[in-house]
């Protein structure tokens, strides 16, 4: 008999998937960890799929336990945003709002800013511009665009503009499952260095990673750049290369079902922050405030997950 799926239960699954240990999940929701393994099993039991594969490198997740991280995230979000709802406050806010975005960082983190805005200030008209970071910069400076979601620790102009990270993203090695690399646990540049990248030429990425190469005096072989982040995963996942890239873009399934891993790396390695940039010294109006403050409400829920 189909049970049904309980609040606690979408919260101890998100535990153990964002941990990958049920020791480790245990010990962060302050449970026993029979009752948090107890608990798993019972919500595989009701979904009639598995969500985990065990193994000695922890709880990995299938890929229906992938699809149903993407909607317990959706149901804790919505439960955090139905107790933050405003009490007795009326909705007022009207006029433009123009973001700027970049097509990669799109995908992550435009949909939810938007719909929750749209919810909350419904007469707000937004406009999106998706374009370059360079030309982005461009908008901005000219007061074209009121701010911009975008890679924000290599900009062009940094005197020019106003910062606030709001994501910051490790950099790990990607590879294939059956890669020699994916043996180890954690991994040095100088390993990695031996292996063909595959090299996302896109928000500026690439110069974040040649940055780190060139640092520590490495020069590796590389297999092809593109700015198609699937190509790249999929190259990865047949084995045809490794990659380093930022935590955020990670989906350890490929278009066509292979498998990509991640692994640490021991090196210091510089993160990717994602955040709000507006023109330095412009008068901020009320809508711009408005979406800024959203923007820092979701990024705190995030890091609290």
């Amino acid at each position: 008999m189909q049970r049904h799926i309980t609040l606690k239960q979408f919260r101890y699954f998100l535990a153990v998937s964002e941990t990958s240990s049920v020791a480790a999940a245990a010990r962060m929701i302050s449970i026993a960890q029979s009752a948090l393994t107890k608990s798993i099993q019972e919500l595989e039991d009701s979904l009639g799929v598995k969500l985990f594969e065990r193994s000695a490198k922890g709880m990995l997740l299938t890929q229906d336990g992938h699809r149903f991280q993407a909607n317990a995230r959706k149901v804790i979000a919505a439960v955090a945003e139905a107790g933050q709802l405003d009490r007795g406050k009326p909705t007022t806010l009207s006029g433009n709002l123009t973001i700027g975005v970049t097509s990669l960082v799109a995908g992550y983190y435009l949909a939810d800013l938007f719909a929750k805005f749209q919810r909350s200030h419904p007469s707000v008209t937004i406009s999106v511009v998706e374009e370059t970071p360079l030309f982005l910069e461009h908008l901005l400076i000219n007061g074209e665009v009121d701010l911009a979601i975008m890679v924000c620790n290599a900009l062009g102009e940094p005197q020019a503009l106003e910062v606030e990270a709001l994501i910051r993203s490790s950099n790990r090695v990607w590879m294939a499952s059956a890669h020699p690399l994916a043996e180890k646990g954690e991994l040095l540049l100088a390993e990695c260095a031996a292996y063909p990248q595959v090299v996302l030429e896109a928000d500026r990425i690439e110069s974040v990673t040649q940055g780190l190469w060139m640092q520590q005096g490495f020069h590796p072989p590389v297999l092809m750049r593109s700015s198609s982040l699937e190509a790249v995963r999929s190259l990865v996942g047949i084995g045809a290369g490794i990659t380093l890239l930022p935590d955020f873009l990670y989906r350890p399934w490929t278009l066509d079902a292979d498998h990509v891993q991640v692994r640490s790396l021991r090196d210091a390695a510089p993160s990717v922050d994602v955040g709000l940039v507006w023109r330095r010294g412009s008068q901020t109006r009320m809508v711009v405030t408005e979406f800024i403050e959203l923007a820092r409400e979701q990024s705190r829920r995030q890091r609290a997950r």
